[in-house]
C-alpha cells in the first residue's frame, strides 16, 4: 500500500511539473460579437444609463486629479449596474494617473466607453506603477469611441526611455503604454485620437477579436520607442483607416500574433510596419496570417518589414502579404532582416527563426536608398515561398537594386529594382 501511494504521489508530482513546463496554449478567436453590424453607428439602447464622470466628482479644468472620479464611475458602471450603460467622458480636460477598466462586467454588453473630452496623464512617471496608463482587461464585449484624446503627457519621460528591442538581457522597464488592452475579446476602438504616449500609443495582447478604427495616433519623430500600436499574442486583429504619425514603427507585431487584416493605413513619418523583432524569446509562438494592403507609407525610415534575431532562440512567421502600398521617400522600402541590430559584418550565429511563405506586390513610389528590395535571410533555413511582384519604387534619377541572401524569391511582373541576380 506505501509502494502504490509513494508511485501516485510521485505521478502526480511529475504531472505537475510538466503542466508547469508546458507551452502556453494560443488564443483562439470565439464569436464574434461584432460580425455583420455596422460598428461604426451609435445608438442608445432603450433605458441605457448613462454615468458621467463629472457626477463623481471629475473636475474639466485640467489640473484637479481625477483618477478617483473616474475609478468611483467606472465602479458604478461595470460593477454595480445590471441593464445597458455607458460610461461618459463629456468635453472638457481631465487628468488622471495610471488606472485600471477591470472586467468582467455586471452590465450588459457590450460595455461602452464615450470619449467627449481631452483625457490628460499625470507627468510623474514614479506613479505608473502598474506599469501602463489606462488598462483595459478580462472584457467581452468593450467599445471605446467618442473622437475625444488621450494625451500621455510623455514628453518628460522620453529621455528615461530604454531600448527594449535591442536589450540583450530582456530585461527591460517600458515606458507606460497610453491604452493597454489584455485579456479580452471583442474590443472595438474607433474614432480615438491618443498624442504623446510615454511608450506605445496601443498595446494589445492576450486578446481576440479586435478592431482598431478611424484612430489618429501622433507623437514627435524624435519620440523614443512610441510604437502606434503594438500587438502580442492575439487572435483576429482588425486596423483600418487608421493615421499614425510617430517616433517609432506605426504598427508592430511579434510572437503569438495571427489573422491579423490592416487595410488603407496612414503612416509616417515613423519606421513603417514591422512583423518582429523575432526569435528574442525561449519557446515563441508563431506569427501566421498577416495580410496588409491599401496602405500609404510617407517619410517613414522603413517600409515593410519582418525582422528577426541572429543567435537567440527559434520563431517561425509565416502567411505574410503585402499589396497595394504607395510609398514616398521611405529609406528601406521592401526588407527581411534575419541579421537584426547585427548588420553589417554580423559573425553571429544565424537565426533560427523560420520564415515562409512571405509576398510583396503591388509596391511603389519613392524611396532615399539605392537599396530598394533587401532580403537576407538566415542561412541555417533561408526563407521559403517569398514572392515579388509588381514594384516600382524610385530613387530620383538613379537606378534602385535589389539584394537576396538566402532566399531565392519569385519575382514577376513589372520590377523595378530589377530582380536579384
Amino acid at each position: 500500500m506505501a509502494i502504490a501511494k509513494s508511485a501516485v504521489l510521485i505521478l502526480l508530482f511529475a504531472l505537475v511539473c510538466n503542466a508547469n513546463g508546458a507551452p502556453k496554449l494560443p488564443r483562439i478567436a470565439g464569436p464574434d460579437m461584432f460580425k455583420n453590424k455596422n460598428v461604426a453607428k451609435d445608438v442608445l439602447l432603450p433605458g441605457e444609463q448613462i454615468i458621467n464622470v463629472m457626477d463623481f466628482g471629475a473636475k474639466p479644468d485640467g489640473r484637479f486629479d481625477c483618477t478617483q472620479a473616474f475609478m468611483d464611475a467606472w465602479q458604478k458602471l461595470c460593477h454595480q449596474t445590471t441593464g445597458p450603460a455607458r460610461l461618459l467622458i463629456p468635453e472638457g480636460r481631465f487628468l488622471v494617473s495610471s488606472m485600471y477598466f477591470s472586467g468582467p462586467c455586471t452590465c450588459q454588453t457590450p460595455v461602452t466607453i464615450q470619449v467627449k473630452g481631452y483625457v490628460m496623464a499625470t507627468t510623474d512617471i514614479s506613479e505608473y506603477e502598474n506599469g501602463d496608463w489606462l488598462i483595459f482587461e478580462k472584457h467581452n464585449g468593450l467599445k471605446i469611441i467618442g473622437g475625444g484624446t488621450f494625451d500621455g503627457q510623455g514628453k518628460k519621460s522620453w529621455e528615461y526611455s530604454e531600448n527594449c528591442e535591442s536589450g540583450a538581457d530582456n530585461v527591460c522597464a517600458r515606458n507606460p503604454s497610453s491604452l493597454f488592452f489584455s485579456d479580452s475579446s471583442n474590443v472595438v476602438v474607433q474614432g480615438i485620437r491618443t498624442a504623446n504616449p510615454k511608450g506605445f500609443h496601443i498595446f494589445v495582447t492576450k486578446c481576440t477579436n479586435v478592431r482598431l478604427r478611424k484612430l489618429k495616433l501622433v507623437a514627435p519623430e524624435t519620440s523614443p520607442n512610441t510604437d502606434g500600436i503594438h500587438v502580442s499574442h492575439s487572435d483576429t486583429v482588425i486596423m483600418s483607416r487608421n493615421t499614425i504619425a510617430t517616433g517609432d514603427d506605426c504598427i508592430s507585431m511579434i510572437q503569438g500574433v495571427k489573422n491579423v487584416f490592416i487595410n488603407r493605413l496612414k503612416c509616417g513619418p515613423g519606421h513603417g510596419i514591422s512583423i518582429g523583432s523575432l526569435g528574442k524569446y525561449q519557446n515563441e509562438e508563431e506569427v501566421r496570417g498577416i495580410r496588409i494592403q491599401n496602405c500609404s507609407l510617407i517619410n517613414t525610415t522603413n517600409g515593410l518589414r519582418v525582422k528577426a534575431w541572429p543567435d537567440r532562440f527559434a520563431g517561425a512567421a509565416s502567411d505574410i502579404s503585402f499589396s497595394n502600398i504607395v510609398m514616398q521617400n521611405v529609406r528601406n522600402p521592401i526588407i527581411i532582416d534575419q541579421e537584426y541590430e547585427c548588420y553589417p559584418d554580423c559573425k553571429k550565429k544565424p537565426s533560427l527563426v523560420r520564415i515562409q511563405n512571405v509576398h510583396f506586390q503591388n509596391v511603389k513610389g519613392t524611396t532615399t536608398s539605392p537599396l530598394a528590395v533587401d532580403l537576407r535571410c538566415s542561412k541555417l533555413f533561408g526563407c521559403q515561398g517569398v514572392t515579388v511582384r509588381d514594384i516600382d519604387l524610385k530613387f530620383g534619377d538613379a537606378p534602385t537594386t535589389s539584394r537576396c541572401v538566402n532566399t531565392q524569391p519569385l519575382f514577376s511582373g513589372l520590377l523595378m529594382p530589377p530582380a536579384c541576380a
